[in-house]
């Protein structure tokens, strides 16, 4: 494998990960690499198949995800299905919904975490999302756990998706789903022992992008 740099951004759902990730390579000049959008493909992939949700299968998943891959644009890598680059539509609610428990199918996640190792192949990579700094790239330049109050992260997730500031009722309905969610990626997302914990509560995404890239260059010039 070619020698570079990577920099992992692991952390529970909605703490910021993937956009933290997005302006930390920026900053750095360097690609990023967003798993969950692997994911979200495969999810996709495997909704234009017949079946409801509930027949869903792992070999069935893995079956309609054999088409995709990640390919590098701009800064960053788009995930494809049968060459053709996936947008908003891997965002829909069924995705959105399902996406969860196409993560927890072990199989899938063997997978994604191998097109994410080609994609980063001899690249300098900000790498986001499950399993980066303990499974993927267990020898990772720098990991970073980003952590938040389940109230602000619910606050922010609702903030971005209606473009304006939602209400008490509206944050602790989300607040709700988020602490479900979290219990149910409890035996999967896990801090990696190296990883540096960066509580992001009361910081500003400049502030958090700031400090994790003054790390970042920090560890690479000691290398």
């Amino acid at each position: 494998m070619s020698s570079r740099h990577v920099l992992t951004i692991d952390g529970p759902a909605a703490s910021g990960k993937s956009s933290t990730a997005q302006w930390v390579a920026r900053t750095l000049g360097w690609r990023h690499v967003d798993s969950g959008s692997v994911y979200r493909a495969a999810t996709f992939a495997r909704q234009q198949s017949p079946g409801t949700p509930a027949t869903w299968t792992e070999p069935s998943v893995l079956s309609a995800a054999a088409g995709i891959g990640l390919t590098p644009v701009d800064g960053s890598f788009v995930p494809t299905l049968a060459g053709t680059p996936l947008g908003d539509e891997i965002r829909n609610l069924v995705v959105t919904a399902e996406v969860s428990r196409v993560a927890q199918m072990s199989g899938v996640r063997q997978w994604v975490n191998r097109v994410v190792q080609q994609a980063a192949e001899g690249h300098d990579v900000v790498v986001d999302g499950r399993d980066m700094g303990t499974v993927v790239f267990p020898d990772a330049s720098l990991k970073i756990w980003l952590v938040a109050d389940p109230w602000e992260r619910a606050r922010r997730r609702l903030q971005q998706r209606l473009g304006r500031g939602p209400s008490d009722e509206e944050i602790a309905a989300e607040t709700d789903e988020l602490v479900q969610r979290d219990a149910k990626d409890a035996t999967q997302t896990v801090q990696a022992r190296d990883a540096v914990l960066i509580d992001t509560t009361y910081l500003t995404q400049p502030e958090q992008v700031e400090r994790i890239a003054a790390l970042a260059r920090s560890v690479a010039s000691k290398r």
